[in-house]
């Protein structure tokens, strides 16, 4: 049962030269990028670009048209957290225990005592339609997180809540992150986030999208988005997109 134990280490994850193409349109050219284990890998860049691309390339929801891929077992949390509007939170977060088989009760009770630990307390039993979209996105990585894989692809995962909602939850991300390590793959197009949250940035140019830059995030934790040393490589990465 993964709900407890320390997360499986796994190899880093590796992209050769991998392009993806829809007919004409060369969303990906080349891209060349290995994921080291454990860490926070973020991935910024122009709309367009072809960061969600990259994202279902490496859950193997795509495959390249050119190019390989070495993939680890991934769980995908796209930009919208598609809860059911039927069962209640804690329902939603054990649906992917039962999706390995576990039976629904003890699935429940397996999910239960994280609830605490990602700050759910008491909204077990509530419906998604009565939940903040924080606590809606709480929910969704808490069922990602269930499947127990070693990877975890995380898509735009506060695009579409409020800035003050989004520098509460990257804060508590972050510590999830701390207290359940994973290989972890953001996509993201807030510079500050990425800064944040990651142990490294990669930077894609425009459409068709290549690695501009790939820096690593040396800043102690937790971080403060005032310091000197986080604007700087703010800055480094808004002037890679630029």
């Amino acid at each position: 049962m993964p709900t407890e134990t320390e997360a499986p280490v796994t190899e880093s994850l590796s992209l050769r030269e991998v392009t993806r193409r829809y007919g004409a349109l060369t969303a990906l050219a080349g891209i060349e990028l290995d994921l080291r284990a454990n860490a926070v890998t973020a991935v910024v860049g122009p709309s367009g670009c072809g960061k969600s691309t990259l994202l279902e390339l490496v859950a193997g929801l795509q495959e390249p048209d050119e190019g390989e891929i070495r993939r680890e077992p991934s769980a995908y949390m796209p930009q919208r957290d598609l809860l059911l509007p039927w069962r209640d939170a804690l329902g939603n977060a054990a649906l992917a225990l039962e999706c390995q088989g576990v039976p629904h009760a003890e699935a429940r009770r397996s999910a239960e005592p994280l609830f605490e630990r990602f700050g759910l307390t008491e909204f077990e039993h509530v419906r998604p339609a009565a939940l903040s979209g924080g606590m809606r996105q709480r929910v969704a990585f808490l069922r990602t997180l269930l499947q127990g894989r070693p990877v975890l692809l995380l898509d735009e995962p506060f695009g579409a809540l409020d800035a003050i909602t989004r520098a509460d939850l990257r804060e508590w991300l972050a510590a999830a992150l701390e207290e359940e390590p994973r290989t972890v793959l953001l996509v993201t197009h807030d510079v500050e986030e990425a800064v944040f949250l990651a142990d490294r940035i990669v930077v894609l140019s425009p459409r068709p999208g290549r690695v501009v830059a790939d820096f690593d995030v040396n800043l102690p934790r937790p971080r403060s988005i005032t310091a000197r040393a986080f604007t700087d490589l703010k800055a480094r990465a808004l002037e890679a997109l630029r």
